[in-house]
């Protein structure tokens, strides 16, 4: 008699700012291009940081000193939107709308009101079937590189 009780293999790894943890095999996002500038690191976990915040922890699986602080973009520009193309749709093989997740890589200063978010390449993750890309977007003039965060203006939910 099988029993799949431990189908998921549990793992521990290092991470840039929340020191150990430990994360489960299905929790790791396969980004098959990277990320811009880091175009070989491949496999990240997301990881909260606060319920109440739209903040998370984009961390390599394979490297500790490559974490990012990500945001949930429309919870500082309640406007924000874009189309993902249909290669990119194809290549995050995106079925359904509720399966993905946007998120914007942050920049983080001394105090949170100085910190910027990049609304200009955000990062497009299909949760269900556990991959992502960051993409690039043609309107820099609505979307900069460095928003500034300030306040929470739109929806985190």
């Amino acid at each position: 008699m099988s029993s799949f009780k431990g189908a998921y293999k549990r793992m521990k790894i290092a991470t840039k700012f929340l020191g150990e943890v430990e994360i489960s095999e299905q929790d790791i996002l396969t980004f098959e291009h990277g990320l811009l500038g880091l175009e070989d690191e491949k496999k990240f976990v997301i990881l909260p940081i606060d319920a109440d915040l739209p903040l998370a922890i984009l961390q390599s699986v394979e490297h500790t000193e490559i974490g990012f602080v990500v945001a949930y973009p429309f919870a500082f520009k309640k406007d924000y939107s874009f189309d993902i193309s249909e290669d990119d749709r194809d290549q995050l093989q995106i079925e359904k709308e509720e399966d993905v997740l946007t998120y914007s890589i942050v920049t983080m200063k001394e105090t949170f009101q100085e910190s910027t978010i990049n609304l200009l390449a955000p990062l497009i993750v299909n949760m269900d079937k556990k991959c992502g890309k960051q993409i690039v977007l043609q309107d820099n003039k609505s979307y900069p590189l460095r928003f500034p965060m300030r306040t929470l203006e739109g929806s985190a939910k």
